[in-house]
């Protein structure tokens, strides 16, 4: 997402969790700059000095829309810096650098030759990792992206600046990895435009994550590589525009999940960057990847425009069922960080057809289908940037994500539609400067131990963070 729209925000929580998000007590300006210190000293290699290209259309698959190019991705607004770079350096430890070996990138297929590591895509080096001054139970692990990162975003994937990180288990049996989604992205700082992409993936195994998330290279074509590439050494924008709005700044993943073999993703067409922590959308919908998130396609069916309560599922978050239960639920969410969270479900397998939803309406105490408008909150606002997940340590649904004042709560309930228990504090917004929000849990932490992403603003990139639960 665009630090704009990430700014402000949030509203929910509760149980035994931690993460972070802070603003600064307020929102801070609605911009962020990654091109700054090392970022903005970083050169490409040769092959990764060029602006981004118009994309190609895909294969239209099961109907979507197909992709029709940007051309114009530099006319997209450019985050600026927010806080000074010496505030930055206060994150970073002056020694017990991070020390992390490069990923290795699985077999296209079981019993498959391992793709080989592209020549200019070096394995990722030793970098410091932001300093943790979060209660006890919680810690700081590292940097996902930018120049700290062990990833070594700039030269492996050309990424100095994103936000986001949305997390989701690709279902695949064969090559289990994580998928993760990124917002608005920015490359080497000195080439035109900056490389600026609307949206970018990563793919991971890693499942120590004790230093940070671990991602592979990135290999052309290779499904299961590290990130989808338009060449070696830069990652490529994943979800391009559909053509259904006039104006548009920004296409933004919100969630995703996997189901039946295919990837799905909710995301948000941004009309315009409002006041912090706000912003205006033409409208959500839903895209789908048959190959593990290297092509998308976007369903016209899912498109909800606001209006007749689809303004209220304009951001979403993907739960699947707990034990017994064969629903995937879809909470939603409106515009921007000050709304409450909504709640619809439909079969794994109906996820593409918008008519098969049913909208949880607690004055009823019912589910009603087809019609969002019955939607009734069930956890009330500000809620921004929401996660959920079934949790096996506490056998509770929890969800997290940043209150009014951009603190990361947490709250705990025994089915998706409620009752949720009260807002527990997991961080205030007081323990990081710069601005912390969007915390995405990891899928594969249910238990007492938790991970998850949190974007830090002033230096807009993602950090992964660490919380036992009591």
């Amino acid at each position: 997402m665009s630090p704009r729209r990430r700014t402000a925000s949030a509203s929910v929580a509760t149980a035994a969790v931690i993460a972070l998000c802070a603003v600064v007590g307020v929102a801070p300006p609605a911009n962020a700059e990654p091109c700054e210190g090392a970022a903005a000293q970083a050169q490409p290699l040769p092959g990764q000095a060029f602006q981004i290209p118009s994309p190609s259309g895909i294969s239209p698959f099961n109907r979507p829309i197909g992709h029709k190019p940007t051309g114009a991705n530099d006319a997209a607004p450019t985050p600026k810096l927010g806080l000074l770079p010496a505030l930055l350096k206060a994150l970073t430890p002056p020694a017990a650098p991070v020390q992390q070996q490069a990923a290795v990138v699985p077999s296209p297929r079981p019993g498959g030759t391992a793709a080989q590591p592209s020549e200019a895509a070096p394995a990722p080096v030793a970098a410091p990792a932001p300093v943790s001054t979060a209660p006890p139970g919680t810690s700081l692990v590292g940097w996902v992206t930018g120049p700290d990162s062990p990833n070594d975003t700039i030269k492996r994937f050309a990424i100095t600046g994103t936000d986001l990180g949305i997390m989701w288990d690709n279902g695949d049996p064969a090559n289990n990895q994580v998928l993760m989604a990124f917002g608005d992205t920015n490359g080497y700082c000195g080439i035109p435009g900056k490389q600026w992409r609307y949206n970018a993936l990563f793919r991971s195994q890693d499942r120590s994550l004790a230093k940070t998330v671990a991602v592979p290279n990135g290999v052309v074509a290779n499904k299961y590589s590290g990130s989808p590439v338009w060449r070696p050494g830069i990652s490529k924008q994943i979800v391009n525009t559909i053509g259904q709005a006039p104006q548009e700044t920004g296409i933004i993943p919100t969630a995703g999940i996997a189901a039946g073999g295919k990837q799905y993703m909710n995301f948000m067409s941004i009309k315009s960057w409002d006041a912090n922590g706000a912003w205006t959308t033409n409208y959500s919908a839903i895209a789908m990847s048959p190959d593990n998130g290297e092509t998308w396609g976007v369903y016209p069916g899912t498109i909800r425009t606001p209006g007749a309560g689809n303004e209220n599922f304009q951001m979403g978050a993907f739960l699947k069922g707990g034990p017994g239960d064969q629903y995937l639920y879809s909470f939603g969410t409106p515009n921007g960080r000050g709304g409450s969270a909504y709640l619809a479900r439909v079969a794994p397998s109906l996820i593409p057809d918008l008519t098969k939803y049913e909208y949880w309406n607690a004055d009823g105490g019912a589910w009603v289908p087809g019609n969002p408008a019955a939607a009734t909150p069930v956890i009330p606002g500000p809620v921004g940037e929401m996660s959920a997940q079934y949790n096996t340590y506490l056998k509770q649904y929890l969800a997290l994500y940043c209150n009014g004042a951009n603190d990361v709560v947490m709250r705990t309930s025994p089915t998706p539609q409620g009752p949720w228990s009260p807002e527990q504090m997991v961080v205030s917004h007081m323990e990081f400067p710069g601005g912390i929000y969007a915390p995405y849990l990891h899928p594969w932490s249910t238990g007492k131990e938790l991970y998850y992403n949190l974007s830090l603003w002033s230096a807009y990139n993602v950090m992964l963070l660490h919380t036992v639960l009591p």
